[in-house]
């Protein structure tokens, strides 16, 4: 009997220690668990054609690549977090279509929309850097009305055409329509500016349109009266979109030339914007998993 009660002793023991072991394994991979990386959502960098993609998507890893339609994604990690460099095409309808896309199909937690650009602020320079504090449309007006013989003058163009009014029965929505930059993003992109040193990196209003203006006077018009830093063909289609369906966004824009002040163009323009951009997606992406 003895002998007995001294093995059900032992295994009394052993038991408790093999419970022990186990609970203190549960209590070591629970705190394992806590440190893991957050997964997050990917963030989506556009740009309309090779010289504004290719460079980023090059600096992926993990890389798989999908053509939806005519638009190209491809989707993978920087630095540990994930991203999607999206080729939008150029223009307005194929951003949006772009933007659209990538919403549905990626679930994106933020936008970034970037590119090359031209100049409409005489002060700025070749290589300088436009944040989108606003982004808008200065493709949408109505005319004023003239006879046959009239003619035409787009300085008489005073009256833009809001395409997203709070009103839809009303046929007439005159208003221009200023999309803001998310505030999260354009403190990410100012915290990326300590890397850039090719130019400066300021906020400004970035006008898009499916239009090339080389017109001085229009030109003007559009700085003085908007506001407006740079024009490209993309930015504002993107905002558009993203705001329906309530994405964080953000245009950034590098010259790419200057007219006002005969800044030439330069081609390297495009890989200094896409670097920046990954930047400041990553200082966006390091703020969201510290946050989780």
């Amino acid at each position: 009997m003895m002998q007995f009660k001294s093995l059900m002793g032992i295994v009394s023991v052993c038991a408790a220690l093999v419970l022990s072991g186990c609970n203190g394994d549960n209590s070591s991979n629970s705190n394992n668990q806590v440190q893991e990386k957050p997964k997050l959502q990917p963030i989506v960098i556009q740009g309309a054609l090779p010289v504004e993609s290719e460079r980023m998507a090059s600096k992926l890893e993990n890389v798989s690549v999908e053509t939806i339609g005519g638009w190209k994604f491809w989707k993978g990690t920087y630095k540990g977090y994930p991203m999607v460099i999206s080729k939008t095409r150029m223009g307005m309808s194929n951003s949006a279509a772009a933007t659209a896309i990538a919403i549905q199909h990626y679930q994106p937690i933020a936008i970034i929309n970037q590119g090359t650009s031209g100049g409409h602020d005489p002060d700025l320079k070749v290589f300088d850097i436009v944040l989108g504090k606003y982004t808008t449309n200065i493709g949408a007006f109505k005319t004023p009305n003239k006879p046959i013989g009239g003619g035409s003058n787009s300085l008489e163009w005073n009256e833009a055409f809001d395409v997203l009014p709070e009103d839809e029965s009303d046929p007439e929505p005159i208003a221009i329509r200023k999309f803001e930059g998310d505030k999260e993003l354009l403190v990410a992109a100012y915290k990326a500016k300590v890397h850039y040193s090719k130019g400066q990196v300021v906020e400004g209003t970035i006008g898009s349109a499916d239009t090339w203006n080389n017109e001085l006077d229009r030109i003007n018009f559009f700085h003085t009266k908007y506001g407006t830093s740079v024009e490209e063909m993309e930015a504002a289609s993107v905002a558009q979109i993203a705001q329906q369906f309530k994405v964080p966004f953000l245009g950034v824009r590098i010259l790419s030339n200057n007219i006002t002040n005969n800044g030439a163009y330069d081609p390297a323009t495009g890989e200094a914007c896409q670097d920046y951009a990954l930047e400041v997606a990553e200082q966006y992406m390091k703020v969201k998993a510290e946050a989780k």
